[in-house]
Formats: structure tokens, C-alpha cells, sequence
């Protein structure tokens, strides 16, 4: 008979891939409206039909807040941020364009950006950055061309957490006749979207896509999709709005192309809920409370021999990747959690290109993120953990 050694209490650090656990008010609303409204959105005149709207509505509300006071109206809710950036890539460029993408971006916009290229419908120019993450905006600038239309940028590195400078990249593509698509996928929840005028976003992006799991607290279920007033975007996807059935033509508005089918009412359920308690505790508040944890683990990881923290010190979302000598980034990860019940990612982070700058293309990083329910134990039990198999290593 086998005696299997219990685990640890479970300590999750990965909460740019997904937050966990949520805000008890998100699961309530997602229950209640699983559970009790459990009709489509814009398909029915009934009493729940019609809660089912006013979820969505609330929701498109909130979010439009937090982007910085744009048009809800200009607000759509497809089923992923991953949706969204390819609704926006695919339905920007034309045969021929040519677009400027960073080396740091995320596969959910490098992916199709290299679909289109290879295929000769677009041109990519991948910007390099360095060996933590940050693109110079002077280098994108140069490398601007006549039949650049687009800038696309993830916000925030998914691997290192570097911050990007968004609004020195949308002035560029002002200036010039072009496009920012702005990646918020680690931004938005911890980074403020102030407002700035009429119809404008946030750092001067003419597109912002999000997800409503990882920093602003809902469920999966639901992407963001934000397009500035009098920017037309291809659609990607057709079919049923619940309004114009008899016609086999898209409607005109906005929302009911960029949001075919039916939406996740749960999840968007959760999503305003979520807005809510991030506007109770200031998204202030908690962006500098996990700063301070990360800036934590990872002052505390850098005192540790052959441990080799990637990213920069001045910490803008709470995300730490580190290497330790010796240790493949996935053995720290299994090793993490057999030890201390810490979970965290390791790998390349679906970030196909960052690597080869910041110098971890033979194994990736090891990945911790800290949400609103972590503690400095946590990030204390990161640094005990790799501490002690430094020195067990070392002998």
C-alpha cells in the first residue's frame, strides 16, 4: 500500500493567465444569473429575456468607464480577447499592408499577423527589444514605412511585465496616417485608463482589446473589444444578431456586427460585478499591492546564487520571471507546488518571440504573478522554496 504525502495548501501566482479566486460578489453574480436568468441576450421580449439585456448593458456600461469614459456603443463583448484581436487584425488590413508588431507582443496578435504574412497578404516588421521586454519607440518610428497602417502592441510583456509606452506609439501613428492596436490583456485591471476626450481611449489607441479573467477579476467567456468612432473593421464573423432575422445581410451598428451570436450573459455578469469591486477597492489600491509583492519575491530572488531574474525593477504589473541555473523552468514549476503548494507558469508563455532577446530561448522563464488574495507569504514561499534547492544543489 502507497502512502502519497499531502499536499501543500494550494498558493496560486498565476494570475496573468487567469485570476483565482475571484471576488465573492463576481461568483454570486455569475451564479444568479447561470442559475435564475439563464435566457439569451437580444432574442426574446420575456421577463428574463429582457434581464439577459440589461446584464449586457450594464456590463458595456461599466467597462466603457473603465476604458476612460468612451461610448459604451462602441463596446463589444466577443467571446475572447484572443476573438477580438484577430476580429481587429483581420478586419483592419488589406492585401499589401504593411505593420509593425513588437518582438515582446503575444502570440494572440503575432499569430495571426505571421498567418497573414505568410500567406502574402500583409508584410510584418517585428520591432526587437531588449533583454527585458521594452521597445523603443524611436526604433519603431524608423522603421516605419509608406504602407504601414498599423501599430499592434501588447500594453504590458506577458513574460517580464515591462510596460510599453502606448501613448509615444499612438503619436507616431497619428502622425503618419496609421493605426494602434493596443493588447490591454495585462493592463486593463491594473493600469488606469484615464480618460482623455470625446471618442478617444486611453493612451491614444485606436483599438484596445482585453480579457474579462485575468486582472479585471470575471469570468472567461468574455473579451473586450473597444473601436474608435470612424474606424470601419471587416467582419470576421457573420450570423445571427436577434435583430434584422429576415435578411441574410449583417446589420449596420456596430455592436451587432462585432458581436454575432449569443453572448455569454454569466459571464458578463460577472464581468460587472467585477467592475464593481474593482471601483470599491480602487484599481489604484490593488495595482500597488501586488507591485509591492512582486517587487517582494523578486528583490528576494535576485539575493539567491545562479537565480536570474528577467524584467525590469521598476515593476508595472505584478508579474516576476525568473531562471534558476541548473533547473529547467518547468522542474522549479512542478517543484514550487510539490513543495510548497506555490503554482505558477513556466515555459515561453505563448510569447514566441521575446525569448530569443532576453536570452531564455532553450527553456523559457518561470513565470509568478500576484493577485488582489495573494500575501507577502506567498511571495516569501516562492524565494524559501528556490532558496533552499540553490543550496541543496550547491553541496
Amino acid at each position: 500500500m502507497s502512502v502519497t504525502q499531502p499536499l501543500a495548501p494550494r498558493r496560486y501566482l498565476d494570475h496573468a493567465a487567469t485570476s483565482w479566486p475571484k471576488p465573492e460578489i463576481v461568483f454570486r453574480a455569475w451564479e444568479q444569473a447561470a442559475r435564475t436568468v439563464g435566457a439569451a441576450a437580444g432574442r426574446g421580449v420575456y421577463r428574463e429575456a429582457i434581464q439577459a439585456d440589461a446584464i449586457c448593458e450594464s456590463a458595456r456600461s461599466r467597462v466603457a468607464g473603465l476604458l476612460g469614459g468612451v461610448d459604451p456603443s462602441r463596446v463589444a463583448f466577443p467571446a475572447g480577447a484572443t476573438l477580438a484581436l484577430n476580429m481587429a487584425i483581420h478586419g483592419l488590413l488589406k492585401p499589401g499592408d504593411h505593420v509593425l508588431a513588437m518582438a515582446s507582443d503575444h502570440n494572440a496578435t503575432l499569430r495571426p499577423l505571421h498567418w497573414l504574412s505568410t500567406r502574402g497578404i500583409i508584410e510584418t516588421t517585428i520591432v526587437p527589444c531588449d533583454g527585458v521586454g521594452r521597445v523603443d519607440p524611436d526604433a519603431v518610428a524608423n522603421a516605419w514605412r509608406p504602407s504601414t497602417k498599423l501599430i499592434v502592441c501588447s500594453h504590458a510583456s506577458n513574460v517580464t511585465g515591462v510596460l510599453q509606452e502606448a501613448e509615444a506609439l499612438a503619436a507616431i501613428a497619428h502622425q503618419r496616417g496609421g493605426l494602434l492596436l493596443l493588447d490591454a490583456a495585462q493592463t486593463l485591471g491594473q493600469i488606469s485608463f484615464m480618460p482623455r476626450g470625446l471618442g478617444e481611449s486611453a493612451f491614444g489607441a485606436d483599438v484596445v482589446a482585453a480579457p474579462s479573467h485575468k486582472w479585471l477579476q470575471g469570468m472567461a467567456g468574455a473579451g473586450i473589444f473597444w473601436v474608435r468612432p470612424g474606424i470601419d473593421v471587416e467582419l470576421l464573423v457573420q450570423g445571427g444578431t436577434g435583430t434584422s432575422s429576415n435578411s441574410l445581410e449583417m446589420p449596420d451598428s456596430f455592436l451587432q456586427r462585432m458581436q454575432p451570436g449569443t453572448p455569454d450573459v454569466p459571464a458578463l455578469a460577472g464581468l460587472s460585478a467585477a467592475v464593481d469591486w474593482l471601483d470599491s477597492q480602487t484599481i489604484e489600491a490593488i495595482a500597488a499591492q501586488g507591485r509591492t509583492l512582486a517587487q517582494g519575491c523578486a528583490s528576494q530572488l535576485r539575493e539567491i546564487p545562479g537565480v536570474r531574474v528577467i524584467g525590469p525593477r521598476d515593476i508595472a504589473v505584478p508579474i516576476v520571471s525568473f531562471t534558476v541555473e541548473g533547473y529547467d523552468p518547468s522542474e522549479i514549476a512542478a517543484l514550487l507546488e510539490q513543495l510548497a503548494g506555490v503554482q505558477v507558469r513556466s515555459g515561453f508563455h505563448c510569447a514566441a518571440l521575446v525569448h530569443d532577446h532576453i536570452g531564455t530561448q532553450s527553456g523559457g522563464t518561470v513565470r509568478v504573478s500576484f493577485g488582489p488574495f495573494n500575501s507577502a507569504d506567498d511571495a516569501d514561499a516562492v524565494a524559501e522554496v528556490i532558496a533552499t534547492l540553490v543550496s541543496t544543489t550547491s553541496r
